[in-house]
């Protein structure tokens, strides 16, 4: 019997009905969450009208976070239930849910002759007017008629963005062929906000079939996330999308989808899946729209993120083309051909950089474990067999790249760490309890006792700011890169089903709890949790400039510290780690690559931050190719960067055999760390400043 199973048994009330309708379902669920949230959550939330306000926040964001549907009128009816939830959950009633549920019904149902309407008429691009894009910063509507202004504005905007790319498609086949069909302004117009009027159609059809249980899974949501944001509800169905989509067995893109804000936002790539190898997907993008291919793409805002994914996952080798809004608030198209997860890239990988000395370089993408399979891969195993492989190449340095692993594997980040330092504490787990644990590499051997640099960057979390933080402690490595993510937490799945008792098999199934039971704490005493691993020596990052990381989440768990374990720093540790970043910070000012990057974050920063744009078509036209520009500049600059000479051990070359694809992945493998000024960095650390 599951932990889960015992509390939901020996909690504070009894889960018994006689009743055999939804509503009898949806109590007995609402209890079980609550039992469950309250007694196996690490730091249960007391249940007031503190809570309340939170969650009334959060679940008023997410039922509306764009302002186009609820006025002003109908948030002030729903805020009367603004301190009422504790004592609705503790009822077992969802009264603000079946209010809000019921305005949001009269309230689409009234929007859908909005667009329709407005859509009739051509809008004048010549006009000089502006429209905010955060939800965030936009007032409900005070009444219907600033409510449709406020559509209007929103599809003239979408028409605009059309328009904007239809004449630029028009241009190129015109200077391709001066012979090709040229539409008049009027007919572009026109054309644009007909697609748009699809797009709208299309949307609309979905929303209607959204029924109640889709709804009812956002609000218990909106609960369970003010517990923490890794905490939530999996309703049958997406719990079902979950395991999928981390099994790797689907034909598809390979992300980690999350409704957040009222829009579909990547938490995170799978290692080894299309869009990782695409490279231009990144965790925090919103994904706006959805085409086939060539096809007309579809608008997904307001959609269930279940229908989403499945516009996104489709047979293996076709296109799908995602819309997305990036971090810094511009749009980008990305393709992506839809495959199998490519396990080899998954795995660790090596290289040998051939420089002033032989530098090893080890890649981890995640830290993997198959628990299933005797024979199966672990990534603690495989990265100690990739050390061998170099210091038998005659290694001088190794470069550990961690940059964008999300971690995965607790026992293979301790394992690993055991590869470079001798016997002792790795990290400690704190339970709800209090106790804290301390996981132990308990083999005093040192696989390798040379230079060591660990790269990382903000998308580097759990797992791997364990292992950066465990190698900062003991300045046994230099940690270069940016801030990593800050997730430091653990979370458990409980399958509902397993835990209620057999005298509910008829209400079954439930779904599923994920709940976050523990938390991580260096070996110094501090947490990873918000402020993630700080590295010794900071380079340039275009996103550093922007909001990231766990920090940025609803509700995070808190930055705290505990006693620190009884360890000691690395008795062979040369560091002098203050030598060493002045000696980084004078070579990174004399490279004009990193000076381009801190000009691009800097711009990326300002643009995130204006959130208003332009409705007027030249004014609109001349920002995007400004925009653009710049990108092209940033790009050439890159093709400036001095080459590493980096090369596979001949074992790993046979390996590839005569298999094209590998071949060719394997090619990309070395191009990508050949004009990498971050390893270049890494390899001067380690040359001129830890020997």
């Amino acid at each position: 019997m599951s932990v889960l199973a015992v509390i939901l048994l020996t909690g504070s009330f009894i889960l018994y009905t006689k009743k055999t309708d939804p509503a009898g379902k949806n109590e007995i669920l609402l209890k079980a969450l609550m039992q469950g949230l309250n007694t196996g959550h690490y730091q249960p939330e007391k249940i007031d009208d503190s809570f309340s306000k939170k969650v009334f926040k959060l679940y008023l964001e997410r039922l509306d976070y764009n302002k186009k549907f609820l006025l002003a009128t109908d948030v002030e009816q729903l805020r009367k239930y603004e301190t009422a939830v504790d004592d609705q959950l503790r009822a077992g009633s969802y009264e603000l849910f079946d209010v809000a549920s019921a305005i949001m019904e009269q309230r689409l149902k009234e929007s859908e002759a909005y667009y329709k309407e407005i859509l009739a008429q051509p809008f004048d691009f010549t006009k000089e007017e502006t429209i905010e894009l955060d939800g965030e910063k936009l007032a409900f509507a005070k009444d219907k008629e600033a409510l449709k202004e406020a559509w209007r504005k929103q599809l003239k905007y979408q028409t605009l963005v059309r328009l904007a790319d239809m004449q630029e498609e028009q241009e190129k086949a015109l200077a391709k062929d001066p012979k090709a069909a040229k539409k008049t302004p009027e007919a572009l117009e026109k054309e644009a906000r007909d697609k748009v009027k699809k797009t709208y159609e299309d949307l609309y059809n979905r929303l209607s079939k959204i029924n109640r249980e889709d709804r009812r899974a956002i609000y218990i949501n909106s609960i369970a996330n003010v517990y923490d944001p890794h905490t939530g509800y999996f309703p049958p169905k997406a719990k079902s999308d979950f395991d999928i989509e981390f099994t790797g067995k689907l034909e598809g893109i390979g992300a980690s989808l999350q409704e957040k804000d009222g829009q579909i936002k990547v938490m995170e790539i799978v290692p080894g899946s299309p869009s990782y190898l695409q490279g231009d997907l990144k965790p925090g993008d919103a994904i706006q729209k959805v085409a086939q291919g060539p096809g007309e793409p579809v608008l997904i805002e307001g959609m269930r993120i279940d229908d989403a994914i499945q516009l996104i996952r489709g047979k293996k080798g076709t296109e799908v083309r995602l819309t997305v809004k990036k971090l810094d608030g511009s749009t980008k198209v990305i393709p992506i051909i839809r495959d199998l997860i490519v396990f080899e890239e998954t795995y660790a990988q090596s290289a040998i950089i051939d420089d002033k000395q032989k530098i090893g370089y080890i890649k981890l993408p995640g830290f993997y474990a198959d628990f299933e399979n005797r024979n199966g891969r672990f990534s603690g195993a495989d990265v100690k067999k990739e050390v061998e492989k170099l210091k038998a190449a005659g290694m001088k340095g190794l470069v550990l790249d961690l940059r964008n692993n999300g971690g995965g594997s607790l026992g293979d980040a301790v394992e690993m760490a055991g590869l470079f330092i001798e016997q002792g504490p790795i990290v400690q787990v704190k339970t709800a309890s209090g106790k804290a644990v301390v996981l132990d590499d308990r083999d005093p051997q040192v696989q390798y006792a040379g230079p060591l640099v660990i790269l990382v960057n903000s998308n580097s979390a759990s797992a791997s700011e364990i292992l950066a933080a465990a190698m900062q402690d003991y300045k046994r490595a230099v940690i270069m890169g940016t801030p990593t993510f800050g997730k430091g937490t653990v979370q458990q799945f409980f399958e509902l089903d397993e835990a209620l008792p057999s005298q509910f098999d008829a209400y079954k199934p439930f779904g599923a709890l994920k709940l976050t039971t523990q938390k991580f704490y260096r070996i110094n005493g501090g947490t990873t949790q918000l402020r993630g691993v700080v590295p010794d020596v900071i380079l340039p990052d275009t996103y550093s400039f922007l909001d990231f990381g766990e920090k940025e989440q609803e509700y995070p768990l808190p930055f705290d510290e505990i006693a620190p374990a009884k360890y000691k720093p690395w008795a062979n540790s040369k560091l002098n780690i203050a030598q060493i970043q002045k000696n980084s910070q004078t070579r990174i000012a004399q490279n004009k690559s990193f000076d381009l990057i801190k000009e691009s974050g800097q711009r990326l920063k300002k643009q995130s931050d204006n959130t208003v744009r332009s409705l007027q078509l030249s004014k609109f036209i001349a920002e995007q190719k400004q925009n653009e520009q710049e990108a092209k500049r940033f790009e050439a600059a890159q093709k400036e960067v001095p080459v590493l000479k980096v090369s596979r051990l001949p074992g790993d070359l046979q390996a590839l055999g005569a298999d094209t694809a590998k071949v060719a992945r394997n090619k990309e493998f070395l191009k990508s760390l050949q004009k990498d000024i971050y390893l270049e960095e890494a390899v001067a650390v380690i040359e001129k400043g830890m020997n």
